[in-house]
């Protein structure tokens, strides 16, 4: 008999850890080299993990929303087959190949060498309120037993989101059938249940009048809260930020964009986004030093040849912020595609890691979310962060007269060691007008 432990792999990107989200295996399966085993939850990703060897599982070195180092055990293998000489290597160098080609094949299943092996648990919260007979024991409950298998049968679902959710709407996973990709089961179809089981959600009761429906809770700061938790304290910590805002008659802009879309066939309409994010490049091109960032090491200013346009998007997991690479070059049409695709799959949580590093510029539409203004914070290691509000009709002063408009407001926050308060006040009244004026901008499109 030959033992092989199969060590958490190298996820790059300088990823150091990894919550098990689900195993495909149990104690006693039998595996061949490259089936996928388990799928972990990286701080940026969900991601597949396969297995180099052949045999059978006889242990699982960590349950459902257990935290692993990289280069821990994960799962032991008895067998007498491995992957065959020089495809271990091999296939470690086609990884990092595609890694830095963005493919999203991120694991094939061999690792590097790392320190020893250490385990970290997951700290459970206190005072959760009971589940309902019907619904799945919850994760906390499930981690605190014995085992640290999840049956062949269970619901295919890969975000704690979408588990605590049906838990808190009493719906039966098990009865769901999954819409996404594989027939994973994402936040919609808990969400509307009834769309693919014709199930009937219960209405939850209204909550008590009065106060009393606060309670302690401890939630522990990992994953993607606290990836995004570390680089926005390393934005702070080094960057000395400052912010500017104007608000723009946004009129004009809209009428553009209704106006370019008549032109156009269905399947190449125009978001708004993606026209100002043409319009945030112009603008760029006449203030190249907001696309930059600084090499503190070698007492540098970085002046990247390209905007690699960052799109800030909420997901269920959390905020993200995908990288659109040489978004310079993209037409409208062309911007509206990528940036469609890319958040969708954000959102899905299924970009790889390459993806969601090397921007040089984000652009953050908090409009979304109904407000007005904000303070961005800067995207370390970026110079600058644009932010825009909520369009709404306001009244405006236009050639004397008192009259209603689209407004929104914008904002610019950007680090003070590449450029004074002149350059990013210019910038941003420049973007500014090609706002309210797209046409000016044709020339920079």
């Amino acid at each position: 008999m030959n033992d092989q432990v199969f060590l958490l792999p190298d996820l790059g990107e300088g990823l150091t850890e990894a919550d098990i989200l689900e195993w495909r295996v149990t104690v006693g399966d039998t595996v061949h080299i490259d089936q996928i085993i388990a799928e972990v939850e990286t701080a940026k990703a969900a991601v597949e993990v396969p297995v180099p060897f052949e045999g059978t599982v006889i242990e699982l070195h960590g349950a459902a929303g257990d935290t692993l180092k990289v280069g821990t055990p994960l799962v032991t293998i008895r067998g007498t087959h491995t992957a065959p000489a020089g495809q271990a290597p091999a296939g470690h160098e086609q990884y990092r190949e595609e890694e830095r080609a963005g493919s999203g094949n991120v694991l094939i299943g061999y690792g590097t060498g790392f320190d020893a092996p250490r385990r970290r648990r997951r700290v459970p919260t206190t005072h959760r309120p009971p589940a309902t007979p019907e619904a799945h024991t919850p994760p906390d409950t499930a981690r605190s037993t014995s085992s640290t298998n999840v049956p062949p049968s269970a619901p295919r679902v890969i975000s704690p989101l979408v588990r605590n959710l049906a838990l808190s709407r009493g719906i039966d996973l098990s009865a769901l059938t999954g819409t996404g990709s594989g027939g994973i089961i994402v936040r919609a179809d808990v969400e509307n249940p009834a769309k693919v089981t014709g199930l009937t959600v219960p209405v939850p009761a209204a909550p008590a009048p009065g106060p009393g429906r606060f309670h302690l809770e401890r939630i522990p700061l990992k994953g993607l809260r606290k990836a995004v938790a570390d680089k926005l304290s390393t934005s702070r910590r080094e960057i000395p930020d400052a912010t500017t805002w104007v608000d723009v008659d946004a009129t004009e802009l809209l009428r553009a964009r209704e106006a370019v879309n008549r032109g156009l066939p269905p399947e190449d309409q125009v978001s708004l986004l993606a026209v100002v994010a043409r319009l945030t490049i112009a603008a760029l091109s006449r203030y190249p030093e907001l696309n930059a960032s600084v090499d503190i090491e070698r007492g540098e200013i970085i002046r990247h040849g390209q905007v690699n346009l960052g799109v800030a998007a909420q997901t269920p997991r959390g905020l993200v912020v995908p990288v659109i690479d040489h978004a310079d070059t993209m037409t409208a049409v062309e911007l509206t595609r990528v940036v469609r695709d890319t958040v969708e799959t954000a959102r899905e949580g299924k970009l790889p890691p390459a993806r969601l590093t090397g921007g040089t510029f984000t652009l953050n539409n908090y409009g979304v979310f109904g407000v007005d203004g904000s303070t961005p914070i800067i995207n370390h290691p970026e110079a600058a962060i644009l932010g825009i509000g909520r369009i709404v009709d306001r009244p405006w002063v236009l050639d004397g007269a008192l009259t209603v408009r689209k407004l929104t407001q914008v904002s610019l926050s950007f680090d003070h060691r590449v450029c004074d308060g002149g350059a990013a006040g210019g910038f941003l009244r420049l973007f500014a007008d090609y706002l309210e004026n797209p046409v000016a901008a044709l020339g920079r499109l």
